[in-house]
């Protein structure tokens, strides 16, 4: 649920290598098990519930921790990534996330536990920014966005699959609560493997072509206070899509079908994969379509007002689940196709490493608080199967959440139309993404 842009391309040697290929392939692999992984609480927290008796606020902090390391951590991940290279980074944080997976399968008693997803977390943070990095330096300009498109796609599938693992793994689920969880540490071991991989690869081109430095070569903290207004609109944007659509869909949305739409937890699975599901094939779908017509604030508010109908459909109506699931998943595939891009035509290229890290860091800060706001809110409402309307304060959090990001989007369309936008509503902009 994360997540940076794409580093200038190496010039020369890799970018022209069918390698790069083989690196795209590894690198999509490593992001794979960490998305699915990441999201490994959610269709487990009902049986968390009945099986080890955890209330929604133990439920929701263990999604919510994974965000702690990153809050403090997200300037000197890519401090580290400019030192060391990514592919040195990939394999570190694959190392640490492995460690996690295996503490939180563990996972007796709950402090052991956490600690497990707190691990993840150092993980979690680092490799996607790594990753896409890497991804950079294997790839020319002229194929940058479609290479990033691609990952992208690929991570969402970790999520998809997690998703609809209680089909696929029914056996592990209805044994209990723990095996899944190892089906996940064996995934990410799996994950450990390919950027195992991917790192024997960058070494065996580094000498033919020295990879340089990310964007962003030292972090300048009061340079924070001289970007522009369209720099702090999608700042908002960024933080608040984010701490609206994953605690959602990633901790309660499967507990939530099942306990108040009343489906059973393969159905919930599939439901929720859904949003992942569209955003596979139609992510790259919007990124080319953003280049060839423009109009980028115009679609991020566009994919953000989708995300208030999709809770008004939920909690107000009695139609179809699916109806939620088709609604957020096309603002999922369209939001973080954009704002991305958008990010680095908005900020200057020599500044975008702090602009990244700054974004990064809050997205977590909002990510952590908004997971425990809402399982406290659950909590308080006394949500669960023998209370389905208590989950609807939660859904009204997460709506009114949805109606101020909009409102940082719209602030974002209407100053971009006017003299001091930068470009976003003009075709055909490839400014350093």
């Amino acid at each position: 649920m994360t997540h940076s842009s794409p580093a200038g391309a190496v010039s020369g040697g890799r970018d022209s290598s069918p390698l790069r290929w083989a690196a795209l392939a590894l690198a999509a692999a490593t992001i794979f098990s960490s998305y699915y992984e990441s999201d490994a609480i959610g269709p487990i927290a009902d049986l968390l519930e009945r099986q080890r008796g955890f209330t929604q606020s133990q439920i929701g902090d263990l999604t919510a921790v994974i965000s702690l390391p990153n809050i403090l951590l997200a300037v000197l991940n890519g401090v580290l990534i400019d030192r060391f290279g990514p592919a040195r980074i990939i394999l570190w944080t694959a190392v640490t996330g492995f460690a996690g997976a295996v503490l939180t399968a563990i996972g007796t008693p709950y402090e052991l536990m956490w600690s497990g997803r707190l691990v993840f977390g150092i993980s979690e943070g680092a490799i996607f920014i790594a990753l896409v990095a890497g991804v950079a330096q294997w790839f020319s300009r002229r194929e940058i966005a479609l290479a990033t498109a691609i990952f992208l796609s690929l991570a969402r599938v970790g999520s998809f699959t997690l998703d609809v693992s209680p089909s696929w793994a029914r056996p592990l689920y209805d044994a209990g609560w723990q095996p899944p969880l190892w089906l996940g540490a064996a995934i990410t071991g799996g994950g450990f493997v390919s950027a195992l991989l991917f790192r024997a690869l960058d070494a065996r081109h580094v000498r033919a072509t020295p990879a340089p430095a990310v964007a962003g070569e030292r972090v300048s903290w009061s340079a924070i206070w001289t970007f522009d207004l369209s720099f702090w609109y999608i700042l908002g944007l960024h933080v608040l899509y984010a701490a609206v659509f994953f605690p959602f869909r990633q901790t309660y949305a499967i507990e939530y079908l099942q306990h108040v739409k009343g489906l059973a937890l393969q159905q919930a699975g599939n439901v929720n994969s859904g949003v992942f599901a569209a955003a596979i094939f139609a992510t790259p779908l919007f990124g080319l379509l953003a280049d060839r017509v423009g109009h980028r604030a115009l679609m991020l508010t566009f994919g953000t007002l989708l995300l208030p109908i999709t809770f008004i459909v939920l909690g107000l109506t009695d139609l179809n689940p699916w109806i939620s699931t088709v609604l957020m998943g096309v603002s999922f595939a369209l939001v973080p196709a954009i704002i991305w891009p958008s990010t680095t035509l908005i900020v200057d290229p020599r500044r975008l490493g702090t602009a990244l890290g700054v974004i990064t860091l809050l997205q977590n800060v909002g990510l952590w608080g908004s997971n425990r706001i809402a399982g406290w809110l659950a909590d308080k409402a006394g949500a669960g199967p023998a209370n389905p309307a208590g989950y609807a304060t939660m859904l009204w959090f997460f709506g009114l959440l949805s109606l101020t990001a909009l409102t940082s989007a719209v602030l974002l369309w209407r100053r971009e139309m006017g003299p001091h936008g930068h470009g976003l509503e003009l075709a055909r902009l490839h400014a350093g993404s």
